[in-house]
């Protein structure tokens, strides 16, 4: 038997290292772990949850329970998933773990992984005050106790803690060193509150951290709160109602994808004039739909995108006449760029789809809330 039959190489899992062993013998052993203290997210730690003074079925349910009785149903069971939540924290530990178990064993999708369906992103502030990634997990089941990453380099930081897109929380704790300092930060007031479709929600990105959504409110280190309902974002009218019970920093309605040029004109009036009725001076800001990335050679798609732009463009203009004030307005036909490289399947964004988006977006949002360029 030749040395590289005898070799059988065991991976031990010690800070990132794959440890060998040979003939099947013991590897060294993995440093002990420090024993961990645990710290349980509660609903009043969590960022990008609105209506907080309401009851919920779930604490990490996106809308508050009173709401199944006034939104359309399919709505109603997408709320239940906790796109755009986040919790903060300041630790000096130098190992961070999670335990979380998750509403639904279904982990991930044909065209979207665990680690962004269900998993969770961790960020922290560098000594520039930057956020920038640390760690993420792709489940591999619905309850799990897992290290996020340990050696980190000793020193206190804000670590801010993406939940799953696609998936619900029953529960969640974070772990760190039991000598370590640990705080919860609150949540920010005032929110940047978007309402749209699956790629609102995150589809398809790689982790939550990479929806569009999330990248904006670290770039300008805003609270976020995350309305996108895969396949039903509709300018519904019983969504225009809690959407106008939110003391939002400005709202983002991206519903165009699961609309056409009709309802458009049917229902972005009426939503535009009931949350300037309830909120005078918050900025709202209307985005016409990506157009698929190959529309350009099918012309029943780029027929599509060029109807629902023209009834936007029409609505945002009547309300402009109208003397609306506050409306902002987003383009969207190089939202994804103009190389059809950003998508998995021609309509949801990859990675780099959403960086795109978020480069569009970005300097509207700051015209509208007011912000440096």
């Amino acid at each position: 038997m030749t040395i590289l039959q005898r070799i059988l190489v065991t991976c031990v899992v010690a800070g990132g290292a794959c440890l060998p062993s040979i003939d099947g013998a013991a590897a060294d052993p993995a440093p002990p772990q420090a024993p961990l203290t645990w710290h349980d997210v509660s609903a009043g730690q969590v960022e990008g949850r609105l209506w907080t003074d309401e009851e919920r079925l779930r604490p990490f349910d996106r809308f508050p329970a009173a709401a199944e009785a006034t939104v359309p149903k399919p709505v109603w069971n997408l709320s239940r998933e906790s796109a755009g939540m986040m919790v903060r924290f300041r630790t000096d530990a130098t190992a961070l773990h999670v335990r979380m178990t998750l509403r639904s064993d279904v982990l991930d999708k044909p065209h979207m992984p665990a680690s962004g369906m269900s998993g969770v992103d961790l960020y922290a502030r560098d000594a520039d005050d930057r956020w920038r990634w640390v760690a993420a997990i792709k489940p591999e089941k619905q309850s799990l106790e897992l290290p996020l990453l340990a050696g980190l380099v000793p020193g206190t930081r804000e670590y801010a803690l993406w939940l799953p897109l696609f998936n619900g929380v029953e529960s969640l704790a974070v772990g760190v060193p039991e000598s370590s300092a640990f705080t919860w930060l609150a949540p920010r007031d005032k929110p940047i509150v978007f309402y749209g479709t699956s790629i609102t929600h995150g589809a398809c990105a790689s982790r939550p951290g990479m929806a569009h959504v999330a990248i904006l409110g670290r770039r300008l280190d805003r609270p976020v709160a995350n309305l996108g309902f895969s396949g039903n974002g509709r300018m519904d009218p019983g969504v225009g109602d809690l959407l106008a019970r939110v003391d939002a920093a400005c709202y983002v309605i991206d519903c165009l994808p699961n609309m056409n040029a009709e309802m458009v004109r049917e229902r972005c009036l009426p939503l535009v004039k009931r949350l300037r009725a309830a909120r005078p001076d918050t900025p709202i800001i209307l985005v016409e739909d990506r157009r698929f990335t190959n529309a350009w050679i099918t012309a029943g798609k780029e027929a599509f995108h060029d109807a629902n732009h023209a009834a936007l463009k029409e609505a945002f203009d009547t309300l402009r006449r109208e003397g609306v004030q506050g409306l902002w307005y987003i383009p969207g036909d190089t939202l994804l760029g103009d190389d059809s490289d950003a998508t998995v399947d021609g309509s949801h964004p990859t990675d780099l789809g959403f960086v795109r988006q978020a480069d569009a977006f970005e300097p509207v949002l700051r015209s509208a809330l007011g912000m440096p360029k």
